[in-house]
């Protein structure tokens, strides 16, 4: 049976599945750390980092530490999209730059209800209520150049042949499984992103390459679309059996916006739905928006040697009575 075959039915199998694993609270240590490394001292310009969840209802920050080399002035906000924004300011040359945030967080299970979508959102095409439309403003949009139409072919294997409409939990189910099984993943760790028709014509990228691919499919075809970055439980770090692809450094999804259900979660590189191991710490309508760490330094490019990203993420199990 191929991706797009998939009937709601199996989605809600699926989903089930998903639910039986967070079936009890979850504790998450993340220990995050980026390591520039330079040929000689260089000047840092500002640096921005996303490593600070919010709090939500199915999240709860308990610890948040960050360590900075060499010694940096730091300074919080709220981006435009409500995200934590920490923004780093130094003092000096260095020919090392060394960032490490820890966080301690909750997971909270999910439940049937979350994934409630109105009856007019269950097939498409459809159209989102006109007070909602300002909001969604450009995440319904493409924004990326598709001269042949390559991305919006793709789309159409996703959608009913014969005219009648197509289930809107098929079609993005179809897609994020796709994704997985159609693509070679390929660990990247160079700054920027292929654009999707990169990405189709390679067959092959990163998690972030996946989902910005995700994006344009979805926006092709109506629907509000948003870059999320942040990090992967594989439960195979604490002795459990995972076929999880992309932990060990940071983790990029999708989330799709559904009237009655609000924003879910899509992680095309696992074929996963439903965010039941992912932990979001940045939202943004492009994959620049919701970078994990970005800045600048001033020297010559050729003084720049090597960036190395580790990341781990662990997990302690704790009853729903605590």
């Amino acid at each position: 049976m191929c991706p797009h075959d998939e009937t709601s039915s199996t989605l809600t199998r699926s989903v089930n599945r998903n639910l039986s694993e967070v079936s009890r609270l979850q504790r998450l240590t993340v220990d995050h750390k980026t390591h520039y490394r330079y040929a000689r001292p260089v000047t840092f310009g500002e640096h921005r980092l996303m490593t600070r969840p919010r709090d939500s209802h199915d999240l709860r920050l308990l610890e948040a530490t960050l360590l900075i080399q060499p010694d940096a002035h730091m300074r919080w906000l709220y981006d435009v999209f409500g995200n934590s924004v920490a923004i780093a300011e130094f003092e000096g040359d260095s020919d090392e730059l060394f960032i490490q945030s820890t966080i301690v967080i909750e997971r909270y299970p999910l439940t049937v209800a979350a994934f409630a979508i109105e009856p007019y959102a269950q097939v498409l095409p459809f159209s989102y209520p006109a007070r909602e439309v300002p909001d969604l403003g450009r995440t319904v949009e493409r924004h990326y150049l598709d001269p042949d139409r390559l991305v919006t072919a793709w789309a159409q294997k996703f959608l009913s042949s014969s005219g009648a409409p197509t289930a809107t939990e098929d079609f993005l189910l179809g897609v994020t499984r796709a994704i997985q099984s159609e693509f070679q993943y390929q660990e990247r760790q160079t700054p920027g992103v292929q654009s999707p028709v990169e990405t189709l014509t390679l067959g092959s990228g990163t998690c972030r390459d996946y989902a910005l691919l995700m994006m344009e499919v979805v926006r092709s075809v109506g629907l509000a679309a948003r870059f999320v970055s942040g990090y992967l439980y594989d439960p195979s770090i604490d002795g459990g059996e995972s076929s999880t692809v992309g932990a060990g450094s940071t983790h990029a999804w999708v989330q799709v916006y559904l009237p009655g259900a609000g924003w879910l979660e899509f992680d095309p590189t696992n074929g996963s739905y439903g965010g039941h191991n992912l932990v979001p710490i940045a939202v943004g309508r492009e994959p620049e928006q919701a970078m994990p760490v970005s800045g600048t330094f001033v020297g010559d490019p050729a003084d720049y040697l090597e960036m190395n990203v580790s990341v781990t993420v662990r997990a302690e199990r704790i009853s729903s009575d605590d």
